[in-house]
C-alpha cells in the first residue's frame, strides 16, 4: 500500500497555487509553437500542462474548456473525474495506478465542451494529477457551471451535479 501523500509538502515542493475550480495547480508547460483555433481570432499555445493536487476535501467543481484535456495520474489516491456529454451521458473515470487498483487508468481524456468535475475517491486523501490540454489552455475559455443550470438540463444527475458545484 502506498504511502500517503503529504499535501502541504507538495504544495510548497512543486509551488502549487489555489485554483478557481477548487485546489492547487501550476502550470508546467506552454508551448512556444502557436496555433489558430478554426473560428478564433487570436493565436494560442499549442498546447499546455499544469500539475493538479485535490486534497484535504476539495473538488475540482464543474466547469468546461473549448479544448480537449489529458489528465495523467501521478501519484496519491485514486481520483474520479465525472464527465457530462452534451447528450447527459455521464462517464466517470477512476484516474490511479492501475498497477494497483483493478479498475483505474492512468490517463483519461475529457473532450472539448464537455462538463466535467473531480474528487478524491478517498473522502479526506490527496491526489496528484497532470492536465496536458490541446490547443493550450486559456482562462478565457475556462466557464464555471452555474448549478441551477446544469441540474435543469440533467435532472438524473442531480444529487453528483449539486455535490461537486
Amino acid at each position: 500500500m502506498p504511502e500517503p501523500l503529504d499535501a502541504q509538502a507538495l504544495i510548497t515542493r512543486l509551488g502549487l497555487q489555489p485554483h478557481p475550480e477548487g485546489g492547487y495547480f501550476r502550470e508546467t508547460y506552454r508551448a512556444s509553437q502557436r496555433v489558430t483555433r478554426e473560428g478564433a481570432n487570436e493565436p494560442r499555445s499549442a498546447s499546455t500542462a499544469i500539475y493538479y493536487l485535490l486534497c484535504e476535501g476539495a473538488h475540482s467543481a464543474w466547469h468546461r474548456i473549448r479544448s480537449d484535456e489529458v489528465w495523467h495520474f501521478h501519484a496519491g489516491d485514486p481520483l474520479l473525474v465525472h464527465v457530462l456529454d452534451a447528450h447527459g451521458v455521464l462517464t466517470t473515470h477512476k484516474l490511479g495506478n492501475m498497477l494497483l487498483t483493478e479498475d483505474a487508468v492512468f490517463q483519461a481524456v475529457v473532450n472539448a465542451g464537455d462538463w466535467f468535475a473531480a474528487q478524491c475517491s478517498a473522502a479526506s486523501g490527496a491526489s496528484l494529477v497532470g492536465c496536458t490540454v490541446a490547443p493550450g489552455f486559456e482562462f478565457s475559455e475556462f466557464e464555471l457551471a452555474n448549478c441551477d443550470e446544469l441540474k435543469a438540463r440533467y435532472p438524473q444527475h442531480r444529487e453528483l451535479i449539486e455535490r461537486l458545484a
